[in-house]
């Protein structure tokens, strides 16, 4: 798959060449000093602080993958988008174990799990960590759940062992190269991007504005949740953040993968979303042309409807697991 980095990716790097206003340019040099000396966690920190009693580790190509196993029943595999970690499916989680098998992990670089190796970034799909991980768990036959670019490697997955994924159910999940020159920003956020383009540091109020600005209701993103972002993603800084990644690249691999689709795929769409609207869940529709497209529109949600309502995207599974297609 193509190593160029997604949209959400892109926007978030602190690397990214945002435009400097000027309420950033006015700041003090002590706030910008304050920034800069925020202390970032290692993963053993944040293992202490995150981890319980149904964490697990693997070893996957020489990476410790942190992922937890619960449940019984039909196996949902859930995979979190990026800048994002397992935790996004707690809720969800919660739910359902009493009637599945919920299979979730931290993409290697992410969460709890361990970095990226020099040998894994050279020579590993983000697809083989997955399966992997399935496999070793013996797992045989799943409903795979993904948001975001979660969504994307649930696609490659399908694609790559169309016997073991039995469907898709897809949240708010590009399938083009994704363009963010559309989309308007409060000023608040420009101003959060700018200071961390500036210190090399994506510090609470970053991650406040990115939270608020990509949900539909920003009040259902709770302060807990906004405190676990900001953790995860000020984990010392790894040498490949994104390598095991799925990504959507410039479109011409995963035009391919998306072709070779067909499981029964579910759209649960937050067509509130600023990065991927409505249009998004069409052109998907389009690219997925070999499989059985279910499709549920939620204006009221933004880009990431696990987080915002999961309580209805449990319903949503559960509905459309049993009920629309109980066989593939």
């Amino acid at each position: 798959m193509s190593k160029c980095s997604d949209a959400l990716l892109a926007l978030v790097a602190i690397a990214a060449p945002f435009a400097l206003p000027p309420a950033a340019q006015a700041e003090g040099a002590a706030t910008v000093a304050a920034a800069e000396a925020a202390p970032r966690l290692t993963v053993a920190e944040l293992r202490a602080k995150y981890q319980d009693a149904r964490s697990r580790y693997m070893t996957i190509r020489g990476m410790e993958v942190h992922y937890k196993d619960e449940g019984k029943g039909p196996v949902l595999f859930m995979v979190h988008g990026s800048q994002s970690s397992l935790r996004t499916w707690d809720r969800i989680t919660m739910l359902l174990k009493n009637r599945y098998r919920i299979v979730r992990y931290d993409i290697p670089g992410f969460g709890l799990s361990g970095a990226v190796t020099d040998e894994a970034a050279a020579s590993v799909q983000p697809t083989e960590v997955a399966e992997e991980l399935l496999t070793r768990l013996g797992v045989t036959k799943a409903t795979v759940v993904g948001v975001s670019s979660g969504g994307t490697m649930g696609m490659y997955l399908a694609a790559r062992r169309p016997d073991m994924v039995e469907r898709l159910i897809l949240s708010n999940t590009p399938s083009d190269p994704v363009d963010t020159s559309h989309m308007v920003q409060p000023q608040s956020f420009l101003d959060a991007q700018a200071r961390a383009t500036r210190t090399h540091y994506q510090d609470q109020t970053f991650w406040n504005e990115y939270l608020s600005y990509f949900a539909g209701d920003s009040t259902r993103i709770s302060a807990r949740t906004r405190a676990e972002y900001y953790d995860f993603n000020r984990r010392a800084v790894e040498k490949y953040p994104i390598a095991m990644v799925a990504r959507i690249g410039d479109g011409k691999q995963a035009t391919i993968e998306m072709a070779k689709v067909r499981a029964p795929v579910l759209l649960a769409w937050g067509t509130g979303d600023p990065l991927l609207p409505e249009s998004a869940a069409n052109a998907i529709t389009r690219y997925l042309a070999n499989a059985r497209i279910s499709r549920l529109m939620m204006p009221d949600v933004g880009h990431y409807p696990p987080l915002e309502v999961p309580d209805r995207i449990a319903r949503l599974i559960v509905d459309y697991v049993e009920v629309v297609v109980p066989k593939p």
